[in-house]
């Protein structure tokens, strides 16, 4: 039995112009997550990632880590994020302020939960989005892929929260709501882990960031 490693990328920079590329931090998140793989002596046989740059940054940062003896990766992207802008926008068309604060941080995010949910049930259509069972198609696609493909090896999945939390809501079945929960606690460079076997899929891990349990790390855990 195989094992599939879904990691959501390191810190981005969150109220930046430019959201898609990684802090200071997210970087040091990705190397140190590579290098924690690395002193376990885990190896990927296969590498999977979306093809936003948060992603290829994070996944440079884990090879890094692990020492560069890592399998090509396939670029995919139905393992790209929704648009959260977009989704927003839909269910309050004026602009919002900077989320400077934390009451302006918990407003765009209850705002960005409350689109999910419209998304999710059809009732919204951001603009330049798939529908909800287009994007979830998408993932579900790429679960096949790997257990189809990849029965007994370990495979190394780099992603977004969007994505690793319709994975999870897939092989959970959970509804809408538990799988917009799942995706607003997915943490930084946190690893999942699916046990891969010829018929199913089966959650091992969910949201585990035990390569930063050292107390040098204890500031490190961030959410977006």
């Amino acid at each position: 039995m195989g094992t599939l490693y879904l990691v959501r990328h390191g810190q981005a920079s969150f109220g930046a112009d430019d959201y898609d590329r990684l802090s200071e931090r997210g970087h040091a998140q990705a190397l140190r997550l590579g290098q924690y793989w690395r002193e376990r002596g885990l190896r990927f046989d296969a590498v999977l990632a979306g093809t936003l740059l948060r992603h290829t940054q994070t996944l440079d940062g884990i090879v890094a880590g692990l020492g560069g003896d890592v399998p090509q990766a396939i670029a995919l992207p139905q393992l790209n994020e929704y648009d959260s802008l977009a989704l927003i926008r839909s269910v309050h068309p004026s602009p919002l302020p900077p989320p400077a604060t934390p009451e302006l941080y918990r407003q765009y995010f209850r705002l960005l939960c409350d689109a999910l949910a419209q998304w999710m049930g059809g009732t919204i259509s951001p603009a330049g989005m798939p529908d909800w069972e287009t994007f979830r198609g998408g993932v579900r696609g790429v679960l096949e892929q790997v257990r189809q493909q990849h029965v007994g090896a370990n495979v190394l999945l780099v992603s977004s929260g969007g994505p690793i939390s319709a994975a999870i809501g897939e092989v959970l079945s959970t509804p809408p709501e538990v799988t917009i929960a799942l995706n607003m606690r997915i943490r930084n460079s946190a690893v999942s882990e699916f046990s891969v076997a010829p018929k199913r899929l089966m959650l091992q891990t969910f949201n585990s960031l035990a390569h930063l349990d050292a107390p040098e790390y204890a500031d490190w855990t961030t959410h977006a």
